[in-house]
């Protein structure tokens, strides 16, 4: 491999999802970042997608955490760091180590991780240090163990390369993992690789399937379970499996009722033929499994078939969890689950337990398990928990039934936030804000979804006052008295005890086993080229279990009795089935992709899609509002009417706060209702009611500054230059001028149009000859060319600017469909439909679009499509907006 940095060009990787993406950064003479994928880099081979390719506009100054903070007022570093250790010590002395927490993330880096784990549950004493990887791959950590010992995913990505069937369950990787999917797309051209996608939604990912099977929400155990019974009957069971269970295993699946997934009995014949008939299987699965209250169950129904048929551990074959954070396998390496020890070890055993104690010199070694995210949260409600330490994480977004986790954080004796962002809706809750540095500053290490262990290396240096999670850590440790077991001065050292500490758990049976690196030095530690672990001697990274070998006590493979079970029933007062998840351009609570104009251009509010049979019954019309809300909370959403959910389960993605949305926060809707074997929450089948929001006007806005919305709806995010925001209220105000004054903080005279009996007023603020902000409103919602007003901000004044369309000559671009070429749905119908334009490749030498990233791709393809079937919707009614 070359890994030979090209002139001023940093190696680094993606802070975004589990696909580990190699990165090439190189600073700036202005202080800022070019980006470019690193085409040595054996995740990605150089390829990133939109968020990746965006990440030079999320560095910079704008809304960083710049130094300390004590009750919302600076402080110093030492002030800081001396309340916290103080308020710890003295919780654990008068209440017990479980009386204080640590709610970690999957996107600190494994020294951080480290750091914090050894803190907590070796000196500190107790293992309540839990990680928002709970919410995501927490039932994948535990099906692994159930079916072999460890917590180990057996494959690598090259067998995507080399499989002849790839089933995707509960995975839009077209949006979620795009670069993996551009790589499964590749095989399929090149290999004619077959691709089935099992999801209820018909996603992006479905655009290169060959059969989508749209299964009823929660019936996963039960389709793999008949898959089972089917292996069975066609005698496919591998001869002389070192298997255990496999009888009761058998036996369940031959219960299942196959019913129950709601597929046609053709779509269900020709999927098990598909996976039957092709050994070279990979089944790929991510959130739409784990997400469950039966999520450990949907997972070990997924493995039972792999182990059954020993599909497993071989070139092109077995299953594979993909992970939705940078580092949630860097997490679980060093224990960062509650339930975990660092290097795989088992909390649970007391040999385990013995050896890192005497690794590590701990006075007090956690002894059990900790509380699980939901859990703790519960316990910080109910004051068992006082004192709370939260780093890298929005939990009062990102955790089911999100307002009663704000309203127990917010009543912590004690919370202490270590965070980049200065306004967060977790950090206004906080008692100690502690600046972090953040992606582009800090150095360590990541562990991608297939093992490989990747440096995240400093591109720019720290803003402010901000500080590495480690070191912040490691000084609250010293100060708690222990600084000789806390001493590193650099990540390196940090990196090389963790190593070392990895060849002991190896002795002990682990899968996880790096300590060939436990002498690494610093030249060493900054020259690391990626790595697949385990990296100890003989034993070097590659596919597990393909020998029949397994980390279980007997050293079999473990077969799971599954018994499927439904999602939580809806009822006459929840009757629709709620779906979450993400969308292609953002991340997680838009800390960082919120920062970005490019990543907004696609879509920019928060929304609810929902079936036209649905819609049609509750009086919803496409770009309107509706109040979603479960027994916990609501949401107020957009409006999205499409056929691509199902009727009864629509669909809201995840990513609005309280910092970019009045009421985005779709998690305040769903209850916390947990997996018994994980602890994750499930987050994909809520049931929700649906009603009409009867906003009397709609407005959309654009302003140079930071806009100050004063109404029931609003959703503001980034332009080039400003901001631009979509506003909605239940009162007409009597002043449209004072209005948008006050909305922009300006107090000039705007050119205004006013028309009262149709409920319009459209208004344009300008400073210096040049825009400075703009309203339109109407009584509907706003049908405007957005991208054309938007790049008016900054511009001469033109009193055409409030027709709120380019003229004639001026080609509307349209909702914007590819953000790196900056190429709308208008623009991609007519030169479709003028050029001739029939392929993806077409369209990219024509327009640019799909031609980089490659994100926009499946949205292309499926216009193409529809414009080329007469029978199919067309953009423009109410299938798209803009």
């Amino acid at each position: 491999m070359n890994m030979h940095s090209p002139a001023g060009a940093v190696r680094t990787t993606c802070p975004y999802c589990g696909v580990g993406c190699g990165v090439l950064a190189t600073p700036t003479p202005e202080g800022g970042l070019t980006v470019a994928g690193d085409p040595d880099h054996p995740a990605n081979f150089g390829r990133l997608c939109v968020k990746g390719a965006a990440l030079a506009e999320t560095v910079g100054l704008r809304g960083r955490l710049l130094a300390p903070q004590i009750d919302g007022r600076p402080a110093g570093w030492d002030a800081a760091l001396d309340l916290v250790a103080r308020r710890f010590a003295r919780t654990v002395a008068r209440h017990g180590p479980d009386s204080v927490a640590f709610y970690v993330s999957g996107q600190l880096l494994t020294e951080d991780y480290y750091v914090a784990n050894k803190l907590m549950k070796g000196f500190i004493g107790s293992a309540n240090i839990d990680t928002n990887s709970r919410l995501c791959m927490a039932s994948s950590v535990a099906g692994h163990r159930r079916a072999f010992g460890s917590d180990t995913v057996p494959g690598l990505y090259a067998d995507l390369d080399q499989a002849d069937c790839v089933v995707l369950v509960g995975s839009n990787l077209a949006w979620c993992h795009p670069v993996l999917f551009q790589r499964l797309a590749a095989a399929r051209e090149k290999r004619g690789t077959r691709i089935v996608v099992i999801d209820p939604r018909r996603t992006a990912t479905c655009e290169i399937a060959d059969l989508h099977l749209p299964i009823a929400a929660g019936a996963d155990a039960a389709l793999f379970n008949r898959l089972l019974a089917e292996i069975d009957r066609r005698g496919l069971i591998a001869p002389d499996p070192a298997l255990d269970g496999l009888d009761q295993a058998l036996l369940a699946a031959d219960r299942t009722d196959a019913a129950v997934t709601g597929l046609a009995t053709a779509d269900l014949a020709r999927f098990v033929n598909l996976w039957c008939d092709s050994e070279k299987v990979v089944t790929l699965f991510s959130q739409g499994i784990n997400q469950s209250d039966s999520g450990t169950d949907k997972v070990n129904a997924i493995l039972n078939c792999h182990l059954a048929t020993g599909r497993i551990g071989r070139p092109g074959m077995g299953p594979f969890s993909v992970t939705g954070q940078p580092n949630a396998m860097g997490g679980r390496e060093v224990g960062g689950l509650a339930n975990m020890l660092t290097c795989h070890l088992e909390i649970e055993n007391a040999a385990h337990r013995d050896a890192v104690r005497r690794f590590w010199n701990a006075p007090r070694m956690a002894e059990k398990p900790g509380l699980k995210a939901v859990d703790m949260f519960r316990a910080v409600e109910e004051g068992r928990i006082k004192a709370l330490w939260i780093m890298c994480t929005n939990p009062a977004v990102s955790m089911p039934d999100a307002d009663r986790v704000a309203r127990a954080i917010a009543g912590c004796d004690f919370t202490v936030v270590s965070d980049i962002m200065a306004r967060t809706d977790t950090t206004r809750l906080a008692d100690v804000l502690l600046p972090a540095t953040g992606w582009g500053e800090k150095s360590g290490t990541v562990t991608n979804s297939e093992r490989r262990i990747s440096r995240q290396r400093p591109s720019l240096a720290p803003v402010g006052q901000a500080r590495d999670d480690w070191r912040i850590i490691a000084d609250v440790a010293r100060r708690m008295g222990w600084g000789d077991a806390f001493g590193w001065s650099h990540p390196s050292e940090i990196f090389a005890e963790y190593a070392a500490l990895s060849g002991i758990a190896g002795g002990l049976g682990s899968d996880f086993d790096i300590s060939d690196c436990a002498g690494i030095g610093r030249a060493a530690y900054d020259g690391m080229t990626p790595f697949l672990w385990p990296r100890a001697g003989a034993r070097q990274g590659g596919r597990f279990f393909g020998d029949g070998r397994y980390h279980t006590f007997s050293g079999r493979g473990c077969m799971v009795a599954v018994a499927p079970r439904p999602p939580q029933p809806v009822t006459g007062e929840f009757p629709f089935r709620l779906n979450t998840g993400r969308v292609r351009d953002h991340w997680h609570s838009m800390t960082r992709t919120g920062l970005s104009p490019s990543l907004s251009r696609h879509l920019a509010e928060p929304f609810l899609e929902i079936h036209p049979r649905d819609a049609a019954a509750l009086g919803l019309s496409p770009a309107s509002l509706a109040r979603v809300s479960g027994a916990q909370g609501d949401a107020l959403l957009r409006v999205l009417v499409t056929d691509r959910v199902a009727a009864g389960q629509p669909f809201a993605p995840m990513h609005w706060s309280a910092e970019t949305a009045a009421s985005g926060r779709i998690n305040s809707a769903i209850p916390a209702l947990v997996d018994a074997v994980s602890g994750q929450p499930a987050l994909k089948s809520s049931p929700a009611a649906i009603r009409p929001f009867g906003a009397v006007w709609y407005g959309f806005a654009i302003s140079q500054a930071p806009i100050r919305p004063d109404c029931e709806y609003w959703a503001v995010s980034a332009l080039a230059g400003g901001y631009q925001a979509e506003l909605a209220g239940l009162h007409e105000p009597d002043d449209w001028t004072a209005f948008a004054k006050h909305l922009f903080s300006l107090t000039s005279d705007p050119l205004a149009v006013h028309d009262r009996r149709r409920g319009l007023a459209r208004l344009a603020f300008a400073g210096n000859g040049r825009v400075q902000a703009a309203l339109f409103v109407s009584g509907e919602p706003v049908a405007l060319s957005r991208h054309h007003v938007a790049a008016a901000l900054g511009c001469d004044m033109d009193a055409n600017l409030l027709a709120g369309r380019p003229g004639v000559h001026q080609p509307d671009e349209g909702a914007i469909v590819c953000a790196c070429a900056t190429v709308g749905m208008n623009s991609l119908v007519r030169a479709i439909t003028t050029q001739g334009l029939v392929t993806l490749d077409a369209v990219g030498k024509a327009l640019g679009a799909g031609a980089n990233c490659g994100s926009c791709r499946p949205e292309i393809s499926n216009l193409l499509t529809r414009l080329g079937d007469p029978d199919l919707p067309k953009p423009g009614n109410g299938f798209d907006a803009d």
